[in-house]
């Protein structure tokens, strides 16, 4: 049987080892021979660190995984089966603007949700499209599994404008199905929810185990505190029982920059101020992994991992990939086109929902109407994201300008302006289509 090849773009990421550590898991059913770790110039060095740790955790395993360390995106491409995605254009510093800029005017700054993530998407979006032409010419079938934020924009603006085959991933209904299971001390593989919306914007609105519908019993666990809803790079405060019980819902923690939006703005500028935003944390969490890394004795996934937010993500990827190569017809929550599933939205827009994985792809299972509670809220941050889609690829301020003024957490169109104003002169270097 021919062995896989596997590309990861941004192969020096502190998160190769989640997924090292789920190809290794599942060599039965994923037979990678070569796996080829992709990362630019600026990135050598940590590519080099998580290389050795790589080949000593394949060592350990003893499986006969080829780990290659490569700067040429051709060498890395060619030929590949599958090829995840898990970059960040300008590094940790655009992710800290991003963050920082908003705030000043009392505005979410966070890396996927409002203009934080708006700007992620226009520095990403350009650089995925020609990672996709240089696709469409060194490995024409390849699987493309993108985890690269804001991963349901990022999806949406493959599926329009390249010929690819993509499938967009995210962690974060993956933890939900972990916190509902400890919530009654099962194993996950026992809980079905079934989920709609966007990314980082779902919802699940029936929750099984092992076929019973629990949904009423999980809500009242949630209103009594008894169950948890929180990522862990996400600040832990709750919803109050008598909305949580309103809602009759289990939202993803993302929502709470929608619901609980004037105390997380006072949360985020209370942290940057005495411990910094959280990717100045997260580059502590990352320096500290990385000396960890080095260590020539280390041959297995670090904890403080877990610290890095992302959990399960090598279980979410790692599955998906397998379902696709062996057919397995399994129903993972993934971003993929809406396609009918939902008649309240556009069929050519993505969404983030339960689907059927086979060699084909995501077959989404159809929802129907959605609830009048949420669909306001998915169809206006729907509209922010197809905007913010055209202006990526287009380079159009007045697009641009148009996409932050209708998203939810932006005031007013004036500080629309300022904010984006500003994020454009800190991006100038990413942004060719704005500044040609």
């Amino acid at each position: 049987m021919k062995g896989l090849k596997i590309t990861t773009i941004g192969g020096g990421s502190s998160y190769t080892p989640e997924l090292i550590e789920g190809f290794i898991r599942r060599y039965d059913e994923l037979p990678v021979t070569d796996y080829y770790l992709l990362d630019i110039e600026e990135g050598k060095e940590k590519l080099e660190i998580v290389g050795e740790f790589a080949r000593r955790m394949v060592k350990k395993a003893g499986v006969p995984i080829n780990i290659h360390l490569t700067l040429d995106r051709e060498e890395a491409l060619k030929d590949a089966d599958f090829v995840t995605t898990q970059l960040r254009v300008g590094l940790l510093d655009a992710r800290i603007n991003d963050e920082k800029i908003p705030l000043k005017y009392n505005v979410l700054g966070q890396e996927t949700t409002g203009p934080g993530g708006f700007m992620k998407a226009q520095r990403t979006i350009p650089v995925l499209l020609d990672i996709c032409e240089d696709m469409k010419r060194l490995c024409p079938d390849a699987w493309l599994i993108n985890f690269t934020n804001p991963a349901g924009i990022v999806t949406e603006a493959i599926k329009k404008y390249s010929s690819i085959k993509t499938i967009g991933i995210c962690s974060g209904a993956n933890s939900m199905l972990m916190d509902i299971a400890k919530a009654y001390d099962v194993s996950k593989d026992d809980i079905y929810t079934r989920i709609i919306g966007l990314n980082h914007l779902i919802f699940a609105d029936k929750i099984f185990l092992k076929g019973e519908d629990i949904t009423d019993d999980f809500i009242k666990k949630l209103s009594a505190g008894k169950a948890d809803n929180s990522l862990k790079n996400i600040p832990d405060i709750g919803f109050s029982a008598k909305f949580t019980e309103a809602l009759h819902m289990y939202p993803i923690s993302y929502l709470k920059y929608f619901f609980l939006n004037r105390e997380m703005v006072e949360i985020a500028k209370k942290d940057e101020a005495e411990k910094g935003t959280r990717g100045e944390q997260t580059k502590a969490i990352e320096h500290n992994l990385f000396e960890l890394y080095k260590d020539k004795n280390l041959d297995t996934k670090p904890k403080e991992l877990e610290k890095r937010g992302g959990a399960y993500y090598s279980e979410t990827a790692c599955s998906i990939i397998s379902s696709i190569y062996n057919n397995k017809k399994e129903i993972h929550v993934v971003n993929t086109l809406n396609n009918g599933t939902t008649s309240d939205l556009p069929d050519n827009v993505v969404i983030e929902t339960n689907a059927v994985i086979d060699r084909d792809g995501a077959h989404p299972v159809t929802y129907g109407k959605l609830p009048v509670k949420i669909r306001g809220l998915i169809q206006s941050v729907k509209a922010y994201e197809e905007l913010t889609v055209e202006a990526a690829v287009t380079g159009s301020y007045d697009t641009a300008l148009l996409a932050l003024s209708i998203n939810p957490l932006v005031p007013s169109a004036s500080v629309a302006e300022s904010i984006l104003n500003e994020l454009l002169e800190v991006n100038k270097k990413y942004l060719p289509q704005y500044f040609k």
